[in-house]
């Protein structure tokens, strides 16, 4: 990654400061598009709703890694934060894309940030990236259209790769940071029918596989952000009780409960779920440094 030139969007959110620390700790020149007034020489102000992107900040770059959207799973599904999740992964990859396309020097990949809610629940069925889409709003109208604004890029000459990306582990956010609390009170418990698969990755494995694929020109489309062995969100809650040393409750949240509390995002991110692998992944030579639950919850705690 040595003297490279990558523009980051998203890069103070979790995935984004870790991939921009380990880009920069190999050498890489990394420019951040930020949404407020620039504070460093690294950084460059976009404005996704307004479509405004300074195309000489994009020019002669080696690579664009776009991971801005708004959270989906950090506040209740009201209609208007649905309408903002949709909006702002919409809209900034189409900004970013019209100004790449009229590039004359364009980078030669585009990393554009997506999620495995693109196949819907999968119930037992284990998929991989050649499984289409599956119904309901993650899939339907957030991941599709969401995918569908990387295509005039792809047609420009530009290589395109979709990250759908599952649960991170960290120790630093995400989803696990919300569970910690609860766990360390040993009040831990699955979840619904506990029989839903969560398809999780450390976010070591996720920089490192970002990282393989800017590296690697043959990649491109759809890519499986995600361990190569998914678990069942009872298998999920023993391992992280054990990893922590506590004791998890033997009856589940009960859906109801879990949809009074937190609204509609119970129901596609938490009771339901997706059986991925990262067939892609693995096909292109990348190695896993965790490839289980167990190892991977000791390393990120």
């Amino acid at each position: 990654m040595a003297d490279m030139t990558i523009i980051v969007t998203g890069s103070s959110g979790l995935l984004g400061s870790a991939l921009v620390k380990s880009l920069r700790n190999d050498g890489a020149r990394v420019v951040r598009l930020v949404r407020r007034a620039p504070r460093d020489d690294d950084e460059s102000c976009w404005d996704p709703a307004k479509g405004v992107v300074d195309p000489a900040v994009l020019e002669g770059a080696e690579a664009v890694v776009h991971l801005a959207g708004a959270g989906i799973g950090d506040r209740r599904w009201s209609d208007e934060h649905k309408r903002e999740v949709v909006r702002s992964r919409v809209e900034g990859t189409r900004t970013l894309v019209g100004a790449l396309t009229a590039l004359a020097a364009r980078p030669a990949a585009l990393l554009s940030g997506s999620a495995i809610g693109f196949y819907g629940d999968t119930g037992d069925l284990a998929v991989d990236e050649s499984a289409p889409a599956g119904t309901g709003f993650l899939a339907q109208e957030v991941v599709v259209p969401w995918e569908a604004e990387t295509a005039p890029a792809e047609e420009a000459g530009i290589r395109v790769v979709r990250l759908r990306t599952g649960l991170v582990l960290s120790g630093q956010g995400g989803m696990l940071s919300r569970l910690l609390p609860v766990f360390k009170l040993g009040l831990g418990a699955p979840l619904g029918s506990g029989r839903q698969y969560w398809s999780w990755i450390s976010i070591d494995d996720w920089v490192l596989a970002v990282r393989h694929i800017l590296k690697n020109p043959e990649i491109s489309g759809p890519v499986n952000l995600t361990a190569p062995e998914p678990v069942t969100n009872a298998e999920f809650t023993k391992a992280l009780g054990a990893a922590l040393h506590r004791p998890t409750m033997p009856i589940a949240v009960p859906g109801f409960a879990l949809r009074t509390v937190i609204g509609g995002f119970a129901e596609e991110g938490v009771l339901t779920g997706q059986r991925v692998l990262p067939r892609r992944l693995l096909e292109s030579g990348y190695t896993f440094r965790h490839t289980h639950l167990n190892e991977a919850l000791a390393a990120v705690l």
